[in-house]
Order: structure tokens, then C-alpha cells, then sequence
């Protein structure tokens, strides 16, 4: 029997679809895998939560307001993307340590 607490590799690409995750390990992942997107420099990526009820949506809209540093906007992804089962994040670019802002 694996264990449950063991990572599984997860490929970094433009989507990510919490259907997968545990609620309760969402913040963790969203917070982990945009930090990752932004060192690959991906910096606009859908987060697919669902519809439902909005509790999800809600849970990740509340881990981006506190990733200030990382995300520069978000919001509900466009109809043909998912509406607002899916939002929409603008990463911030990553200054080379010691760079001066031109």
C-alpha cells in the first residue's frame, strides 16, 4: 500500500485541475505549484476548481490574495475557459537576485 503523504510527480504546465486534491491540501498545492510555474517561467496559469458551490473557488481565491508577492492579478478564467469554474492567475516575472529594475 503506498503511503498518503509520499509526492507524486506532477507535470508544471499552464493547467492545473484540483478535481485530484483533497481540500484540504489545496492551498498547499496551489501555493507549491504556482511558485513552481513562476521558476519555469509560466506566468499565466488556469486553475480549474469547478463550479459546485464556489467553496472551492473561494479557498483559492483566498491563497492568491495572501501570494502578493508572486501574483500579480487574477481572476474568473473567460467563458470558453472554464468561467468561473477555472480562475485565471498573472504570476510575476522573477528579478535575477542583485538586478536593478531598468
Amino acid at each position: 500500500m503506498a503511503d498518503e503523504a509520499e509526492p507524486f510527480p506532477l507535470p508544471i504546465t499552464e493547467v492545473l485541475d484540483l478535481h485530484a486534491f483533497a481540500p484540504r491540501d489545496v492551498p498547499s498545492v496551489v501555493e507549491e505549484y504556482l511558485r513552481a510555474c513562476r521558476e519555469r517561467g509560466l506566468m499565466l496559469v488556469r486553475l480549474v476548481h469547478g463550479r459546485g458551490r464556489g467553496v472551492q473557488r473561494a479557498e483559492v481565491q483566498r491563497v492568491l490574495r495572501r501570494m502578493t508577492a508572486e501574483v500579480e492579478w487574477f481572476g474568473d478564467a473567460p467563458p470558453a475557459s472554464g468561467g468561473w469554474g477555472a480562475t485565471l492567475v498573472r504570476l510575476r516575472r522573477l528579478e535575477p537576485e542583485g538586478a536593478a529594475r531598468e
